[in-house]
């Protein structure tokens, strides 16, 4: 019987002691750590073609935020699995980082085991939170009486991230500074949803975005 491949990891973490840490957890479990970057721009060079199963993201990195980059990952490379490592547990970040497309969110006081665990889940393309997170997300959604089918599946993070922001009323220059954008890319990606939502406006863009729930708040 063969053995199980080994999983690849790559890491965004802008503190060095923490990312050295972090190295030395995943080393002990066996992992392979196939990529490091300290900020955006670095995971955007190093991590789509690296051949990483799992990705560990921090949410605060020196030029932008990690359920942006999340987004711009999934954009580039869909087989990607990433799971937000983070200090912030308030929910309207938990929520972001779901809605850009991670499948994990772990909070940086996870002991060894917690992380191991959690990148063999998320390896598996099983969602994985911290016991904290968990536990909010449950009385969410029993108090929501049940999960909604995600709105407009045929949209990419980045064009669900910017549609969010389209029904909170932002206009393209806004959203182009809360994403890290420029307005030409956010233009072309208004232009994309257009097409996908099939209307011809963004006033019916985002009527329909606000129908379905976008836009109301941390946890909408």
């Amino acid at each position: 019987m063969s053995a199980a491949p080994v999983i690849k990891v790559a890491m965004v973490e802008d503190h060095p002691t923490f990312r050295k840490g972090l190295s030395a957890i995943l080393d002990a479990a066996g992992f392979l750590l196939v990529a490091e970057a300290a900020t955006a721009a670095q995971a955007l060079e190093l991590i789509p073609g690296s051949g990483a199963d799992v990705v560990l993201v921090d949410l605060q990195l020196p030029d932008g935020n990690g359920a942006e980059l999340t987004a711009r990952l999934l954009d580039i490379d869909p087989g990607l699995r990433i799971c937000i490592l983070t200090m912030f547990d308030d929910d309207q970040w938990v929520m972001t980082a779901l809605r850009s497309g991670a499948i994990g969110y772990l909070l940086k006081g996870a002991d060894a085991d917690t992380v191991e665990r959690a990148v063999r889940s998320v390896a598996h393309g099983e969602a994985l939170f911290s016991a904290e997170i968990t536990g909010r997300l449950r009385a969410f959604y029993v108090g929501a009486a049940a999960l909604k089918p995600l709105a407009f599946p045929g949209l990419t993070p980045r064009e669900r991230l910017v549609l969010g922001d389209m029904a909170r009323g932002r206009d393209n220059a806004e959203i182009a500074r809360a994403q890290g954008l420029s307005e030409k890319t956010v233009r072309n990606v208004v232009s994309l949803i257009f097409t996908k939502l099939q209307v011809n406006s963004r006033s019916k863009a985002i009527a329909r975005a606000r129908d379905a729930g976008l836009g109301e708040g941390a946890l909408s």
